[in-house]
């Protein structure tokens, strides 16, 4: 069953769409041959240097480097410029290397999410691994963004036990999930034993600027159409149906091209245009939820 929202559910201000702009920072954080890495990440826009060569991919780095040299400035720009707060799902190690980037979105008032401590997978490690590898993502935004992520968002590969993981170690939210577009409760086994309450908060793939690699032909043009008929059907749900939430995922190295940054400030504009939408950081919609939806009650210990 869809997670329905309760009779008479708005978002804050009597809104009945929240909106989530979530902004991918893992730049810096990506394989490579300088950290160890037994090869490098697997080239994406350059398309024509085989990413399986234990060898450094000069273009492919410089490029990855763009999204903090110039996609990042951009991007901070137009959330200005619109006044939008955005979550960021940091692996964390990106934020070490580019510190101005976390003091920026801090004084934006911004969210550090977790995208764990380097751009990988994570579905190959054990528990202890896997605990460690989430520990030093959120001690990393500690460090950088002084204060820890309420959320995560793993690099889609993942164990079955990470979301209990997450709920033990204090985790407010997960969003390795595409199933909805309204948050909902899970009540995970704990590694430890018992059952915790987790929320899920979905995220979105189809409208995500990652279409720009994915597809060579997608073009601006055609993302911005594609989003803003997105959140003009999920508005059109929210106010007839019940409430609803739109997540929209961009990365710093692809939306932050000058032919793909005026889409976003087109659609920014956009969503601003219209009433009955609330936009908002995760961790905001997460405490909204949760102050509406009471958490079930986790299954005790036998």
């Amino acid at each position: 069953m869809p997670a329905t929202p309760p009779d008479g559910f708005t978002w804050p201000n009597g809104a009945k769409l929240a909106f989530s702009l979530v902004v991918n920072v893992e730049e810096g954080a990506e394989k490579s041959i300088l950290d160890g890495d037994k090869g490098p990440e697997p080239v994406d826009e350059l398309g024509a240097v085989p990413a399986k060569a234990p060898i450094r991919v000069h273009g492919n780095e410089s490029n990855y480097q763009y999204g903090i040299n110039r996609g990042a400035p951009r991007v901070l720009k137009l959330l200005d410029k619109h006044q939008i707060p955005a979550t960021w799902t940091a692996a964390s190690l990106a934020l070490e290397r580019a510190p101005w980037l976390a003091k920026a979105l801090m004084a934006r008032g911004d969210e550090p999410c977790c995208h764990g401590y380097r751009w990988k997978f994570t579905a190959f490690m054990d528990e202890a691994r896997e605990r460690e590898f989430v520990r030093m993502g959120a001690d990393s935004i500690k460090q950088t963004c002084g204060r820890l992520p309420a959320g995560y968002l793993s690099r889609y590969l993942h164990s079955d036990l990470l979301r209990g993981i997450l709920a033990e170690e204090g985790y407010r939210y997960h969003m390795d999930d595409y199933s909805d577009d309204f948050p909902f409760w899970d009540v995970v086994e704990l590694p430890g034993g018992g059952t915790k309450p987790i929320i899920v908060l979905p995220y979105a793939i189809d409208s995500n600027d990652m279409k720009f690699w994915l597809a060579p032909s997608f073009t601006a043009k055609d993302w911005v159409q594609y989003a803003k008929d997105t959140f003009d059907w999920l508005l059109a749900e929210a106010e007839g149906d019940g409430a609803r939430m739109m997540s929209l995922g961009l990365h710093l190295r692809i939306i932050g091209r000058p032919g793909r940054i005026g889409a976003l400030d087109e659609l920014l504009a956009y969503i601003k245009s219209k009433p009955n939408v609330w936009c908002a950081t995760r961790e905001q919609i997460a405490d909204a939820f949760a102050a509406a939806v009471p958490a079930p009650v986790p299954r005790p210990e036998v």
